[in-house]
């Protein structure tokens, strides 16, 4: 007698991956449909990859990621210990390693570096400011208005953020240029050691010139204040400030303006005065940070958080880009908008709380405000889906944002 056979089983749910890379180009594609299996699989903190064979937890939940902001004692940012098992070809060091700046220091060099930093930024003048951000963005303009199409990360918003931050810096387009590349290749992990190369040479560079022929700017500041920084450590605080000045800015106009181009509610509403161009700004910054994954710590022993057991000196990276759309922030609260609500944690929160939040804010302000009333018919120039997005594990960045419109004479 034949026996019937067996019907075949049904594949039961795939298993979660050990760690998640955020360095794939799928997970750059799509941050958020990543954001929600993390968070569907293992709730606030994630274990990930930053590079391949380097691990790091993800923190994705917002009060978690408030709670780790504003414990230094517990989550402090210095990665020396960390660094010693990590090789100098890690295309991720250079965007995580000790560096003597505010950014990955504590208590009293804390403090010293960030007096200094916030002293020298505290004197721009912001009505100087935005003029000249309008006329480095008409200038921009006036490159392309006659043609009727333009690539706006390249032809408008990396200029404005480049000119901008050099003249704010004091320092000269040649060696501005040679800061942004090494920028650049930091920030996409790809030619990280190069990156660093040159930026270190360029910023020694603008030290030495800002010491011998000083002006007003934020390098001469940082140069004459009573802290008394060495050049290394003039270097450093000025690889934090164009670190967190070209790519970052550059990114938040752009994402900024592909929003406008893209969300036709969002659109209308600007356009009939029901919103800003500052609740444009915050919209992407709670949904499209330009810099999604980053605010690094490493604890110095194992800590639990909520039933997870950090391990010791391994990084602990916050998602902005996450814990802004944590579905505990909205659910059950009917109606909730982001436009307008700048709790979000672009700009982190604690002690290295973006000290230049203002100034970026003016700046990408102008820069979108200026593009919109000299090319009010501005239109995407091809689908939003056919847009590339960078891959790295810390930036939210388009490759290019064409455009299209009438040509002006």
């Amino acid at each position: 007698m034949t026996m019937p056979s067996a019907e075949p089983a049904e594949p039961g749910p795939a298993s979660p991956p050990d760690r998640y890379p955020l360095y794939s180009p799928e997970f750059a594609a799509d941050p958020h449909a990543g954001y929600r299996r993390m968070r569907d699989t293992h709730g606030p903190l994630v274990p990930v990859d930053l590079a391949p064979g380097v691990p790091a937890t993800l923190v994705i939940g917002y009060y978690q990621a408030r709670r780790i902001l504003n414990d230094p004692l517990h989550f402090p940012a210095d990665p020396r210990v960390w660094e010693k098992s990590v090789p100098a070809s890690c295309p991720v060091r250079p965007m995580m390693e000790w560096r003597p700046n505010a950014l990955r220091s504590g208590g009293a060099e804390h403090a010293r570096y960030r007096g200094a930093n916030t002293a020298a930024i505290d004197q721009v003048d912001q009505h100087a400011l935005r003029a000249l951000v309008e006329r480095v963005a008409d200038e921009a303009i006036d490159q392309f208005r006659a043609l009727g199409e333009a690539d706006l990360l390249t032809q408008y918003s990396f200029p404005i953020a480049f000119r901008v931050l050099s003249a704010l810096l004091g320092c000269p387009d040649e060696i501005g240029r040679r800061i942004a590349d090494g920028m650049a290749r930091i920030f996409d992990a790809t030619d990280a050691a190069e990156g660093n190369r040159i930026l270190a040479q360029a910023v020694g560079d603008l030290v030495t010139l800002r010491r011998e022929h000083p002006g007003d700017d934020i390098t001469s500041r940082l140069v004459g204040h009573p802290a008394r920084l060495t050049d290394e450590e003039m270097g450093h605080q000025l690889v934090t400030l164009y670190g967190a000045g070209i790519e970052p800015l550059t990114n938040l106009i752009s994402n900024t303006v592909l929003k406008i181009l893209t969300d036709e509610d969002f659109s209308a509403d600007l356009h009939a005065g029901l919103s800003t161009v500052r609740d444009a700004l915050d919209t992407v910054l709670y949904t499209d940070p330009p810099m999604a994954n980053y605010c690094i710590s490493y604890p110095p022993y194992p800590i639990d958080v909520d039933g997870v057991l950090l391990p010791a000196h391994q990084p602990v990276v916050i998602s902005m880009a996450a814990a802004n759309n944590d579905p505990a922030l909205t659910d059950g609260v009917p109606g909730t908008r982001l436009a307008g609500n700048r709790a979000h944690l672009a700009w982190s929160v604690g002690p290295h709380t973006c000290p230049a939040r203002s100034h970026a804010y003016l700046i990408a302000e102008t820069a979108v405000t200026h593009l919109l009333d000299a090319l009010p018919e501005t239109d995407l120039g091809r689908p939003a889906a056919e847009l590339t997005w960078r891959p790295g594990p810390f930036h939210r960045a388009l490759e290019s944002l064409p455009v299209t419109f009438p040509p002006h004479a």
